[in-house]
């Protein structure tokens, strides 16, 4: 097996040991779900910033090197996919892994996030084994 592949299985194989350091922006309006997600990661080393709108996530990341972002998709004003396209649009974030989230989860909105920018998509309620498994995998690309 290439030895960059034999690297990346490495890093994946980690578990949560592979995240602790990683930094994690949380764009969503709703204070109970930022903070129930930021406690989580933090439970495992996740450095997490969080954004409340749009245009604090678009801050955050001028200010910030973050590794990935979980990104609301129904957000007053400017919504998930407006910021995603947004921050897909500057070409040092090409790479930035989005992961959308959104409660509605009604047909069609994966491949509506995908549209938009976003790297892969998670419905609400976070299933937390799933989300650890989604960051390992998207976190571990070079």
């Amino acid at each position: 097996m290439p030895e960059e592949k034999q690297r990346t299985i490495k890093r994946m194989m980690g578990g949560e040991a592979a995240l602790a350091g990683k930094e994690i922006m949380i764009v969503d309006d709703d204070a109970r779900n930022a903070f129930a997600l930021s406690k989580l990661l933090a439970d495992r080393g996740i450095k997490v910033h969080i954004a409340v709108n749009g245009q604090k996530a678009l801050e955050v990341l001028d200010k910030t090197a973050v590794d990935l972002v979980l990104m609301d998709i129904m957000l007053p004003g400017m919504d998930g996919y407006e910021i995603t396209r947004r921050i897909r649009a500057q070409e040092r974030f090409r790479h930035l892994p989005i992961l959308a989230l959104t409660a509605k989860a009604m047909k069609g909105d994966r491949e509506k996030c995908i549209a938009a920018g976003a790297s892969d998509y998670l419905s609400k309620p976070v299933d937390a084994e799933r989300l650890f498994s989604m960051l390992r995998v998207w976190l571990s690309r070079d």
